[in-house]
């Protein structure tokens, strides 16, 4: 059993530490089969520490839900996608267009995906690489492995990362990441960029964190490589009709443009969709529920997803790849609804799985299952249809069980 003791620096503290240098020890058959050498391997462990402080461990003592959520998460659109962010770093991005121009072209010959697109994702990760990633990729990777909610999936990512040292892509100590162990300009998994990562400036290396034209490439491929559909929309604004019934807005329904136009959606902007548009598939969009703007998306949509599971996220790099070539703002004002605590939402999930209305993941993320599972329940309970967890649900749900 697993002793963690958070402060202090007692013989438990150093019991635990003792647990984290042997685990490292017992890593290195796997790290040398995965072509990881013994310098390498020995250089990455020395002075290694755990980092007991980080989100999304399982430690005793620690509320079950973890750490803080990711703000895109526990935050309502018009808090995550704000309006001057997106101004800002739409500006910046056809500032950058112009500069890396050459480039950009190449990646988008090659692969198939906008300029925007790319600026966007490069944009909302690291801020144009303005943002300075604050943690030690290694001594992360290590922790989650050692005592994360996932750990088996860091074992793997935490190898992967010394194999990008031992290529000699990156140094152990250039190798900054964030909380979840994704590092580079364009946020990478150590995993993903072995899968994904181009060589663009030629140079014989796939360098996310220094190279531009690397990091813009890679992220282009792993958007190549996981389904882009070149010359496809990720997303049309449009005004639901007042009948909307908000449970559809799930992946598995899925229609032609067309077929959501005849059944009353209206392009925002009178907007006439070509029949190719039109006959292409799509999926229903309320990010706030019945509130705020509803989109119908592509299947490119799903596969930004891929590269960041939030709608949230998608919604913000899908706009601002938008804006960056020369769109307008969203036409539909976001509302001013209020998100519940994530453990409040996770509650909802757990009652509404026990009714056979929710079947995915107990994460306490309003996301589209959530949301259209609370829609089917207000519907079975008589309430106001929105598919917005709202403090109503919540107590309803309460009196329910």
């Amino acid at each position: 059993m697993l002793v963690v003791v958070l402060v202090g620096g007692g013989p438990s503290a150093q019991a635990a530490d003792a647990g984290f240098t042997n685990f490292l020890a017992a890593l290195w058959p796997e790290a040398q089969q995965a072509g990881v050498s013994r310098q390498t391997f020995d250089e990455a462990m020395r002075g290694l520490e755990p980092d007991y402080k980080l989100p999304d461990l399982a430690l005793p003592g620690r509320p079950a839900t973890g750490a803080p959520s990711q703000a895109e998460f526990v935050q309502v659109p018009a808090d995550y996608v704000k309006e001057a962010s997106i101004a800002r770093l739409a500006v910046e991005g056809q500032r950058l267009q112009q500069r890396h121009r050459d480039t950009l072209a190449a990646i988008e010959q090659r692969f198939g995906v906008p300029s925007t697109i790319i600026l966007a994702i490069w944009g909302r990760e690291t801020d144009y690489g303005r943002y300075a990633l604050p943690y030690d990729g290694i001594r992360v990777l290590a922790t989650q492995a050692y005592v994360g909610r996932r750990k088996e999936q860091y074992r793997t990512e935490f190898i992967a990362a010394l194999l990008l040292i031992e290529s000699g892509d990156v140094s152990r100590k250039d190798l900054r990441a964030s909380w979840g162990g994704a590092t580079g300009l364009t946020q990478f998994l150590p995993s993903e960029l072995g899968k994904h990562g181009v060589d663009m400036d030629g140079d014989g290396h796939v360098n996310i964190w220094t190279s531009v034209p690397d990091a813009l490439a890679s992220a282009a491929q792993q958007l190549k490589n996981k389904g882009w559909q070149p010359g496809l929309r990720w997303a049309y604004e449009v005004r639901a009709p007042a009948n909307v019934d908000c449970t559809q807005g799930v992946p598995e329904v899925t229609r032609p443009i067309g077929e959501w136009l005849r059944a009353g959606f209206v392009p925002v902007r009178g907007q006439k969709l070509s029949a190719a548009e039109q006959a292409q598939p799509a999926s229903l969009l309320q990010p706030e529920g019945s509130y705020g703007p509803a989109f119908l998306t592509t299947k490119n949509y799903f596969v930004i997803k891929e590269y960041n599971f939030s709608d949230l996220y998608v919604l913000f790099v899908g706009h601002l790849g938008d804006r960056i070539g020369h769109s307008q703002p969203f036409a539909t004002p976001w509302s001013a609804a209020r998100q519940l605590r994530s453990t409040d939402v996770e509650a909802m999930q757990k009652h509404l799985t026990r009714i056979g209305l929710y079947s995915d993941r107990m994460d306490g993320k309003a996301g589209m299952k959530t949301r259209a599972a609370l829609g089917n329940y207000q519907k079975s309970a008589g309430l106001k249809v929105d598919c917005w967890p709202s403090v109503t649900v919540l107590q309803a749900l309460g009196r329910a069980q």
